[in-house]
């Protein structure tokens, strides 16, 4: 009996083990575009493009939505990809000052007008520096790439920025 029983135990052990490793339908069947991708800091990444003459530069950025994300920012952080950034987006435009409080690496900060246009570019800011680098009006966002990019590919004010937030 024990025996008998032992093995109806393996055999359904092994049906759901091989079951388990297996795709649901849902999950096989679901399109790669409805699974968000995350940054390691769990923040939503959108692609982002920013248009400056005829060139076009392409992005991928961590989205800092609530003000718990965009309290933290980049902070901490030692690194920063060419083609990577984030942005903090408003819902309403708003006049916009940050500092570098915690912030290891320098940055390029871009603030965006409504519009999507560059508003003004504050290069090089520096590390774990609390002085206020300050938008010249209200902005709708505020993108921040590492530091010297915007100078490297010519990114300017008056340039257009555009993403696709996935929300």
């Amino acid at each position: 009996m024990v025996t008998r029983f032992c093995g109806a135990m393996l055999a359904t052990l092994a049906l759901v083990a091989c079951n388990a490793s297996a795709p649901s339908d849902a999950v096989a069947q679901r399109p790669a575009a409805d699974t968000a991708a995350l940054s390691p800091a769990g923040l939503d990444l959108v692609p982002l493009t920013i248009r400056s003459g005829a060139k076009t530069h392409k992005f991928t950025v961590e989205m800092a939505r609530s003000s718990q994300e965009q309290a933290q920012g980049l902070m901490f952080r030692t690194e920063l990809a060419p083609d990577a950034g984030m942005l903090f987006p408003f819902p309403t435009p708003k006049p916009a000052s940050f500092w570098m409080k915690n912030t290891v690496i320098s940055l390029d900060l871009l603030f965006i007008r409504a519009d999507g246009t560059v508003e003004s570019i504050a290069a090089n800011a520096v590390p774990y520096s609390l002085d206020p680098i300050s938008s010249g009006e209200p902005v709708a966002a505020v993108l921040e790439i590492a530091a010297g990019r915007a100078a490297e590919l010519g990114i300017k004010p008056g340039d257009t920025v555009t993403w696709r937030d996935k929300r």
